[in-house]
């Protein structure tokens, strides 16, 4: 009879474990939501950073960029480097983005990376 009561004891802990965990699982899972959607914003930011970096080293864009008041190229720069950010996050993985968090040398290269990938498809896209 003890074996049984204790038996039930135990049983009854873990279903009230397993309820309470619950919660506990829910807000560990909204914290590492937040957690990757602010890094995805830091990423973002970085992507428009060098986006900008690249564009003024081109030679299509100081040849263009002539005839462009401040105000215009800074309206074509925010609408390729946009489309660029918004594209950074179909190239990366979470591996990727948690190795560039810890990483500053492996955050460089996959920022550059994509920034490649990206700025010549957004730059013709938004420029026709």
């Amino acid at each position: 009879m003890k074996k049984l009561l204790a038996s039930a004891v135990t049983l009854t802990t873990f279903a009230l474990a397993g309820c309470a965990t619950t919660d506990a699982n829910t807000n560990a899972g909204n914290a590492i939501g937040s957690a990757n959607e602010i890094g995805m914003n830091i990423f973002k930011t970085a992507i428009d950073n060098q986006c900008r970096n690249q564009i003024e080293k081109q030679n299509a864009w100081r040849i263009a960029s002539v005839a462009m008041t401040d105000a215009q190229e800074e309206e074509v720069k925010s609408r390729v480097c946009g489309c660029v950010s918004e594209q950074a996050p179909q190239q990366v993985t979470i591996v990727e983005l948690g190795n560039a968090a810890i990483d500053a040398n492996y955050r460089t290269q996959l920022v550059a990376r994509v920034v490649a990938k990206s700025l010549q498809s957004c730059y013709g896209s938004i420029v026709k």
